[in-house]
């Protein structure tokens, strides 16, 4: 898992996966999972981080949650 914050963009880009790109599904305006050809996650995008994360049907939420919280990003709770 790798994450990329954007703090200009306010944003997290999280690498799951070295699959290519096959789709996307928006879970809500602020949060989209990548999928690869076998439908399995490949990233994850959160945009308006400032506000706080909502990890709610994210994959590897708690391995997110651990790599949210070391680099001080807000959660919902």
């Amino acid at each position: 898992m790798e994450l990329k914050h954007d703090k200009k963009a306010d944003a997290i880009y999280v690498h799951l996966s070295d699959a290519p790109y096959t789709y996307g599904k928006d879970l809500d305006t602020e949060r989209r999972i990548d999928y690869d050809a076998s439908g399995k996650p490949r990233g994850i995008e959160v945009t308006c981080v400032s506000h706080g994360v909502n990890l709610d049907d994210l994959p590897e939420s708690k391995e997110l949650e651990r790599e949210l919280r070391s680099k001080n990003i807000r959660l919902f709770a």
